[in-house]
């Protein structure tokens, strides 16, 4: 069966998306790629138990399991050497990928104190949009009494064929992507 989202994105977001941008073509309507988590853990110079640890819970939270990420090059003020661990990644594609999805704008972000939406302006050039989460806890799939300590993800979502940033942050909206308002935007929808 497919995922939800993999539905509502064939049988309602397509069509309002070439309406919009007045598309000829269902192949040229943006869409995701892949999505990618990545965790990065500096504290696993010390420790390898912190990463391995790590590891776990992001493989708890997206249902695969992750790679570890090397240094590419030495710092020294880091006390970095080349080729050391100092962090995982999972890059999640297809039925997966729109489920996490599904979690993540469904169940997780509501669970985020005080929260007031995502940051709109964190797209890059090709429409690719990435997402800061200050800790691990807010995934219902992780028992927040076994969290040693809190660890930050970044995630990004890869969209094919946007063009633009315009179209990556419709795309993103239709999803259900909650975007933040500033104040003056937010008077005025509210009053």
């Amino acid at each position: 069966m497919a995922p939800r989202l993999l539905e509502v994105y064939r049988r309602e977001i397509m069509p309002a998306m070439m309406q919009k941008f007045s598309l000829k073509n269902k192949m040229a309507v943006p869409c995701l790629e892949k999505i990618v988590v990545n965790m990065g853990v500096g504290e696993a110079l010390q420790d390898i138990k912190i990463l391995e640890k790590a590891m776990e819970e992001l493989s708890t939270i997206t249902g695969q399991k992750p790679v570890i990420r090397r240094a590419k090059k030495a710092i020294a003020n880091f006390k970095i050497k080349q080729g050391q661990p100092i962090g995982c990644k999972v890059t999640l594609r297809r039925a997966i990928m729109y489920e996490f999805m599904d979690r993540l704008i469904n169940v997780a972000m509501p669970r985020i104190r005080d929260f007031r939406g995502v940051p709109p302006d964190s797209f890059d050039q090709a429409g690719n949009y990435t997402l800061g989460l200050n800790e691990q806890g807010i995934f219902p799939e992780i028992d927040y009494d076994k969290i040693s300590r809190p660890q930050g993800m970044d995630i990004t979502f890869v969209i094919k064929k946007a063009h633009s940033k315009e179209r990556a942050r419709e795309l993103l909206k239709l999803f259900g992507m909650p975007f933040s308002v500033d104040e003056s935007e937010y008077k005025k929808r509210f009053g």
